[in-house]
């Protein structure tokens, strides 16, 4: 190749990158799809309505009002308890992680507000070791479920996660149990918990919290489920039906609420908490209202 093949050779690479940053394929319908326009929807393909993952930030500015979100617990960041290694130390993983400016975890949570209404909401991000559960994600879960009780504040969790965290084995596998406990004296005190499964949200995620929500929604498309379809498909040796494991089969199944297009989010979110404040705040006043009993009442007259 002589030199001035080289350089155009090397423009061309260049471009093809530059090229590449700017568009993106649709992984259902393979179109392609300008970056900017794609960001200005949301992230869902403007031809089929395929959602790609939200970035974590990118979907609490969707979900919060502007300029009311405060985080909660930043600096929590995982411990290696095991002293995990495979083909690399667990701690290395979060080392690596941290230079390339990911969040100290896989959940961002913190309080804001939903149309007015005051909420504590909980965002997984899947780019932190596949939005696995660990101590930090427990732990900053149940602070905010903590937070929900104290203040009589809503929940909003969005999950997308791949499950359990292995590198730290019963550690993670204790934090279902830990979020699921919080969960149960939040229901004690009739604060709302709506729960929203995106892309994907698996084992022990799906198995813990984020099936426990007073309503559960998906976003179309969101794989849902335990184990994969490819582990189950193998374990049972047979052939598994159309869509299985998708946000839409769950719904037919009546393993969820709703799919809700992520555009209507918001506002379905707002529309809920409306109601299930006004049901609990109609349901307390009940309770405290003292009931006068007649004495023949009382001798079963």
């Amino acid at each position: 190749m002589s030199w001035i093949d080289k350089i155009k050779a090397g423009i061309d690479s260049k471009k093809a990158v530059k090229d590449k940053d700017l568009w993106a394929e649709c992984k259902k319908c393979g179109e392609q799809i300008y970056i900017a326009e794609l960001e200005t929807n949301l992230n869902v393909c403007p031809h089929c309505d395929y959602h790609f993952r939200l970035a974590t930030r990118q979907r609490i500015h969707q979900l919060v009002d502007q300029g009311t979100f405060k985080e909660c617990d930043p600096y929590l960041a995982s411990a290696d308890p095991l002293k995990f290694k495979d083909t690399k130390k667990y701690k290395d993983r979060i080392k690596s992680l941290a230079k390339k400016g990911v969040p100290n975890d896989a959940v961002v949570t913190g309080c804001g507000s939903v149309e007015g209404l005051p909420i504590e909401i909980c965002v997984f991000d899947f780019s932190f070791m596949g939005g696995s559960m660990g101590s930090v994600v427990g732990e900053k879960i149940t602070r905010a479920i903590e937070r929900a009780t104290a203040n009589n504040s809503a929940l909003v969790i969005a999950s997308s996660s791949g499950g359990a965290r292995m590198q730290e084995g019963i550690f993670s596998l204790m934090q279902m149990v830990k979020t699921s406990s919080a969960l149960s004296k939040l229901s004690e005190t009739k604060t709302p918990y709506i729960s929203i499964l995106t892309d994907p949200t698996m084992g022990g995620v799906s198995a813990s919290f984020s099936m426990l929500g007073d309503v559960i929604l998906a976003e179309p498309g969101a794989l849902i489920g335990f184990a994969g379809p490819r582990v189950i498909q193998q374990t049972l040796k047979q052939k598994l039906p159309e869509g299985f494991q998708t946000a839409e089969f769950l719904l037919e199944h009546g393993l969820i609420d709703n799919v809700v297009h992520r555009k209507d989010l918001k506002p379905v979110i707002a529309r809920l908490l409306q109601m299930l404040k006004n049901n609990s705040s109609g349901e307390s006043s009940k309770m405290k209202e003292p009931r006068l009993t007649k004495p023949a009442e009382l001798l079963g007259a």
